[in-house]
């Protein structure tokens, strides 16, 4: 791409300095929204509980609030990077200036948080004249000049011409990462994307010599040490791969995200002799891990959890129930998390164990004793398939005690939730790649009225703010993995890029399927499939309610 911009060429200031001049006054409009909403939730000078959840609509509006104006500072470096290495072209301009003045509109007008909760300023105990301080000449310019019919149609018509691109807009990242995002896309289209279809209809595994590749390629190690046996890559790596594997198949790049968690889990928390024995086992794709933490009738209230372990010999005995547990039946290690001190109320007694099981299969999932399950049909996200788990007694061997300490299982599975949010963000941003690339490939060969679907501009809206945001959320889940990358606590950030992400999902899909028209709603078209594959990333991994309440109060406790 010519770095020479068609914004520059129409003598007006790039996107860019749009919204490095609008950004000022929406940080402020941002802190003034933290004190605000903190006022609400104050009771005798200290954050009550009760009111964070009685005022949730201005906690998790500030929460979207915080996650826009983080995502426009994104914007804001990611051109200034690529801008200062030459990279900065018409598509990127494009892209930042719908996406951003889109953006900044919202945040005036409403951000939804879903299709029928908006939240607008005033809802935040924000005064008129906060308000009116943040609408300055700046921000009127960034949206006036940002979201515009003739800047989507000018930014469709340059993506339309690249057919190739591996994304809408340069990715910001280096040769060796879009190397990796080369080879990913290589498996995917060779392996993946013309079978997919076939095995979310047919609700069949992701076939074992597929998994075996992936082995092959380092999905399972990728960001395990290499004295474990991995490849130690950075985080921002995970998300490439994450993001291209999901591209293709959203189960297939759900498979490492097992492999992510337990790995963190025994890295951050394991003993020696678990690293050594576990990691190397993982890396190589020998051990295919699962987790097993969510309860029938507890779901993200973790401090309710009531499956048990008990310590009986070199044993621990293990009976309850768990549900929503992914690829249980092809697993050899579970990461278990139990209660093992009855005696400790909340999230004090919990412990993680590593409960090893032989891998089973449909004929005979679960051939071990003290362990039965029934597969949860699903709608979407298969290829691994859900199941209810129940435990009469299943053993663990005592040495399987994660960090060999009881009670530290809560705090243990913190320390992965930066990680599998940030990886569960990508998941999305793949999704939603899929989404895109399936509506634009649709609207360019459909004919309708003697011209193509995308001739007709709000088809090509469509496509132009799908971009925009994909382009949005990608650099927001980067963002978030270079923090953790620098070992910055990014639960934050993390929990933003999720938040985003699994938004941008479900709208790409929404609208790639209302391109489709009718086709969209037959089982045969394959963005039938990644419909109901978005659906999902609102949910899990923290569904967006429980994400937007946990950033909240991060923000009105710092």
């Amino acid at each position: 791409m010519n770095a020479n911009t068609a914004a520059k060429a129409e003598n007006r200031a790039n996107a860019i300095e749009l919204i490095a001049a609008a950004l000022p006054g929406f940080e402020t409009l941002f802190h003034e929204a933290v004190a605000a909403v903190r006022q609400k939730v104050l009771v005798d000078g200290r954050i009550s509980s009760a009111r964070l959840e009685a005022e949730q609509h201005a906690a998790h509006g500030l929460s979207w609030l915080a996650t826009y104006v983080t995502a426009l500072r994104e914007l804001k470096a990611y051109g200034e990077r690529l801008e200062a290495e030459g990279r900065y072209g018409a598509v990127e301009d494009y892209a930042l200036r719908i996406g951003a003045g889109e953006y900044a509109a919202q945040i005036f007008g409403g951000i939804p948080m879903s299709q029928g909760e908006i939240l607008r300023l005033p809802a935040l105990g924000l005064s008129q004249k906060a308000v009116a301080a943040a609408c300055s000449d700046a921000a009127e310019a960034l949206i006036a000049e940002g979201n515009t019919p003739e800047n989507r149609a000018r930014f469709v018509a340059l993506f339309s011409q690249d057919q190739g691109a591996a994304s809408i807009g340069d990715t910001g990242l280096d040769e060796t990462l879009e190397a990796i995002r080369s080879e990913m896309r290589r498996f995917c289209a060779a392996e993946v994307t013309p079978h997919a279809h076939e095995w979310h209809l047919e609700n069949e595994y992701i076939p074992m010599p597929v998994v075996e590749k992936m082995a092959e390629l380092g999905v399972f190690g990728l960001t395990i040490p290499e004295e474990f046996g991995g490849m130690g890559l950075s985080k921002v790596s995970m998300c490439v791969v994450s993001e291209e594997l999901s591209r293709g198949y959203i189960g297939v790049g759900s498979l490492g995200t097992r492999s992510e968690i337990a790995a963190e889990l025994i890295l951050c928390g394991g003993t020696p002799a678990q690293k050594e024995k576990w990691l190397p086992k993982i890396a190589s794709g020998e051990v295919l891990p699962t987790a097993v933490f969510t309860e029938p009738n507890t779901g993200s209230d973790l401090a309710s959890l009531r499956t048990k372990a008990v310590k009986e010999g070199d044993v621990w005995k293990v009976h309850g129930n768990k549900t929503w547990i992914t690829h249980p039946v092809r697993a050899d290690i579970m990461t278990l998390l139990v209660r093992t001190d009855p005696s400790e109320p909340g999230y004090k007694g919990l412990s993680m164990l590593i409960a090893e099981k032989p891998r089973g299969s449909d004929a005979d999932p679960f051939p071990v004793e003290g362990l039965t399950g029934g597969e949860i049909e699903v709608l979407g996200y298969r290829g691994m398939k859900e199941y209810e788990l129940a435990f009469d007694g299943f053993e663990v061997r005592a040495e399987n005690l994660l960090g060999g300490v009881p009670g530290q299982g809560f705090k243990q599975l913190m320390q992965t939730f930066e990680a599998a949010r940030i990886q569960t963000a990508a998941r999305a941003i793949g999704v939603a790649q899929s989404a895109f690339d399936l509506g634009l490939r649709y609207a360019q060969e459909r004919i309708q009225f003697g011209k193509p679907l995308i001739a007709f501009p709000r088809v090509a809206d469509k496509l132009a703010m799908m971009a925009a945001e994909i382009l949005i959320a990608r650099q927001l889940t980067y963002f978030a993995a270079r923090e953790k990358d620098a070992d910055r606590r990014c639960d934050l950030e993390a929990g933003m890029a999720k938040l985003l992400g699994a938004r941008v999902a479900w709208a790409a899909a929404d609208n790639a399927l209302q391109i489709h028209g009718g086709n969209g709603f037959a089982l045969e078209y394959p963005v039938s499939r990644v419909l109901c594959d978005a659906r999902i990333l609102n949910i899990f991994e923290g569904a967006a309610e429980i994400q937007a309440q946990v950033i909240a109060r991060r923000l009105v406790e710092e």
